[in-house]
C-alpha cells in the first residue's frame, strides 16, 4: 500500500482517500485571476517544502506567504531567473530532501523553453526524485489568455490534475474544483464548490454539483 500524503486541505484529503499517494506530480490548473495559491500556501504546512518561484522574486513569495490568512508552514523560497530557468531548477529539484514537498510556481515559464525533448527530460528527473524520496511535487500551471504548446506534455506526466475554475456572476465569486486525473487511486466524479476566501473549504451555502 502506497502512503497518501496529506495536502494541508481537509476537504481534498477526504475526497482523495487520505492524500495524494507520495512520489505523485501534481499539475494544479488554475487562471491567473483567482485564489489558486492558496492551495500551494496550505501545503507548505504539512511538510518541510522547496517553494521555486518562476516570476515572483522570493521576497514577494515570503512575504505572501506570510500574510496568508490560512494555516501555512515556513518554506524554502528560491527565484529561478536568468536564461538556463531548467538547468537552475534542476540543480534545485536534484537536492530535495526525503519526503518534501516541491512547489514550481508558476511552470509556464519552463514549459516554454526549447527545444521541448529539454523539457520531458526535467519532467522525467523530477518525478524519478519525487519517487525516490517519497515526496510530492505540485505545479502551478496558469490556464490564461495564452497556454504554452507543452501542456499537453505536462498533463500526461502528471499523476494528478486539479482543474480550479472561476467565475464571476453578478454577485459573487463561484470557484469549483474537478479532479479528472488520478493515477493510483480513485479520481471523484463529483464537482467541489469551493470558498475561497481566507482558506480552501468547502462552500456549504450550495449544494456540491
Amino acid at each position: 500500500m502506497v502512503n497518501r500524503l496529506h495536502t494541508g486541505i481537509d476537504v481534498l484529503d477526504r475526497k482523495l482517500g487520505g492524500g495524494i499517494p507520495e512520489g505523485s506530480i501534481v499539475a494544479l490548473s488554475a487562471q491567473p485571476a483567482s485564489q489558486a495559491e492558496l492551495f500551494l500556501y496550505e501545503l507548505t504546512a504539512t511538510r518541510g517544502t522547496l517553494y521555486l518561484s518562476l516570476d515572483r522574486t522570493a521576497q514577494s513569495v515570503t512575504a505572501s506567504i506570510e500574510q496568508s490568512p490560512a494555516s501555512t508552514g515556513d518554506p524554502t523560497v528560491r527565484h529561478i531567473s536568468g536564461e538556463a530557468p531548467l538547468d537552475n531548477a534542476s540543480k534545485l529539484v536534484s537536492a530535495l530532501p526525503e519526503t518534501s514537498n516541491l512547489i514550481v510556481d508558476p511552470l509556464d515559464v519552463l514549459e516554454a523553453q526549447e527545444p521541448p525533448s529539454r523539457y520531458r527530460s526535467f519532467l522525467n528527473d523530477l518525478q524519478n526524485h519525487i519517487v525516490n524520496t517519497g515526496s510530492l511535487a505540485i505545479v502551478h500551471c496558469l490556464d490564461g489568455r495564452s497556454v504554452p504548446p507543452l501542456r499537453d506534455t505536462t498533463e500526461h506526466f502528471a499523476d494528478v490534475i486539479f482543474q480550479l475554475e472561476t467565475t464571476t456572476t453578478s454577485d459573487e465569486v463561484e470557484n469549483r474544483l474537478a479532479i479528472p486525473k488520478f493515477r493510483g487511486g480513485r479520481a471523484p466524479t463529483d464537482i467541489i464548490k469551493l470558498d475561497l476566501v481566507e482558506q480552501v473549504s468547502i462552500d456549504t451555502s450550495r449544494d456540491i454539483a
